[in-house]
C-alpha cells in the first residue's frame, strides 16, 4: 500500500489536523458573558431593608450571616429556614464549622422580639461575637 493512498480520504481531500480555536474562543466569549451578568444576581441573596447607622465596622471573614426577615422568616446564609429548623440546625452549624462570629442582618422593620429571639439561640449556642449589619447613613 502506498504512502499517497493513506494521506487522502475517500472524497480524495487530504484530512485537516488543526484545530479550529475560533468556534473555542466564541463560545468561551458568550460563556463568560453570561457568568459576569448572572454572579451580581446569585450573590445578592436574601434582600432586606437594613437600617442606616454611621459606624462603620469590618467583619472577620470567618463569619456566619443569620437574615431576619420582617415577616419573621430567618435565613443562615442562602438557606431559608423556619424557627424550629434554625432552632435545631444552628447548634449543629457551630460545632462543626467553629465560625468566629456570626453577621445578624434584619429587616428595619422587623419585630424586635424576633431579634432578640435569634440573639438569644446564638449567645446560647455559643457563638460571643456578633456584628449587627446595618447600611451608611446617607447612602
Amino acid at each position: 500500500m502506498s504512502l499517497r493512498g493513506r494521506s487522502r480520504r475517500r472524497g480524495g481531500r487530504p484530512l485537516n489536523a488543526e484545530v479550529n480555536i475560533i468556534n473555542l474562543v466564541d463560545v468561551m466569549l458568550v460563556l463568560l458573558i453570561i457568568f459576569m451578568v448572572t454572579a451580581p444576581i446569585l450573590q445578592s441573596g436574601i434582600v432586606v431593608r437594613l437600617p442606616q447607622s454611621s459606624a462603620h465596622s469590618n467583619a472577620p471573614s470567618e463569619t456566619v450571616t443569620i437574615t431576619v426577615q420582617r415577616n419573621g422568616q430567618i435565613a443562615v446564609g442562602d438557606t431559608r429556614e423556619s424557627w424550629g429548623e434554625f432552632t435545631a440546625s444552628f447548634p449543629i452549624l457551630v460545632n462543626t464549622k467553629h465560625p468566629a462570629g456570626v453577621n445578624l442582618r434584619s429587616d428595619a422593620g422587623t419585630p424586635m422580639g424576633d431579634v432578640v429571639r435569634v440573639l438569644d439561640l446564638v449567645r446560647r449556642a455559643g457563638v460571643d461575637k456578633i456584628n449587627l449589619v446595618t447600611e451608611q447613613a446617607g447612602s
